[in-house]
């Protein structure tokens, strides 16, 4: 494989990698340090981390950094099959090997930020990460698929609903809607309580998402009306 096939899959891993040391990260120096982070940093702390890799690598691989996401777009025709598998597979790797870091670093504070079922128990987990994850790919899928959407602002629009979801819904069950976000901690940790939710919900919100946007995706772009005829 030459370095520019590489270079895509690459860029997954790194772009996981950044993700689960920068978010579940933050929640873990948080336990850590006694609140110092808080509940708003570490929202910010994933917006952001989000918003600066697309910036940095979406234009290497499209920057999904996350299964859900790849599956949406596999299932769309977006990626072929065995692209959609390399994507996931360093997606896994780069998220495997950040949860590793963390718990280098500052140990299994908060199980090194793993995705756990909080406010509500399993069932409110796996409703929250369904329609958070609907409402990512919901904006994913418009613009980054759609050329009459501000393509130079993509990065803000993902970051931005990403940082929404961890600091209003993170409290209820860590506002995963990736499940290599979710996987990374729990092999660091070994926190696999309820993992099963951390799949499921993100995939298939995130499939519906896709689908939703497809329906209302208008056929053509707008235009002026018209002239009316006597």
């Amino acid at each position: 494989m030459s370095r520019e096939q590489l270079a895509p899959y690459l860029a997954e891993a790194l772009g996981t990698f950044a993700l689960v040391f920068a978010g579940p990260g933050a929640i873990a120096v948080d336990a850590a340090s006694g609140g110092a982070v808080s509940g708003v940093g570490i929202g910010l702390s994933f917006g952001l981390i989000v918003m600066a890799m697309i910036f940095a690598l979406g234009h290497i691989s499209g920057c999904h950094i996350n299964p859900a996401i790849t599956l949406a777009f596999a299932a769309r025709r977006r990626i072929g099959p065995a692209a959609a598998l390399g994507y996931i597979a360093a997606q896994l790797a780069g998220a495997a090997l950040a949860g590793f870091a963390i718990v280098a670093i500052v140990g299994d504070h908060a199980d090194a930020g793993a995705s756990l079922p909080r406010l509500g128990g399993t069932d409110a987990a796996l409703v929250s990460e369904a329609v958070l994850t609907f409402f990512l790919a919901l904006v994913v899928f418009s613009v980054a698929t759609d050329a009459r959407a501000q393509g130079a602002l993509a990065a803000i629009a993902v970051g931005g609903y990403v940082a929404m979801a961890a600091t209003g819904w993170g409290p209820v069950a860590n506002a995963s809607m990736n499940p290599a976000r979710s996987f990374g901690p729990a092999v660091a940790s070994g926190a696999w309580h309820a993992h099963w939710v951390y799949w499921l919900g993100p995939i298939a919100g995130a499939l519906l998402g896709a689908l939703a946007f497809e329906v209302i995706r208008p056929g053509s772009p707008p235009g002026p009306p018209a002239p009316e005829r006597s």
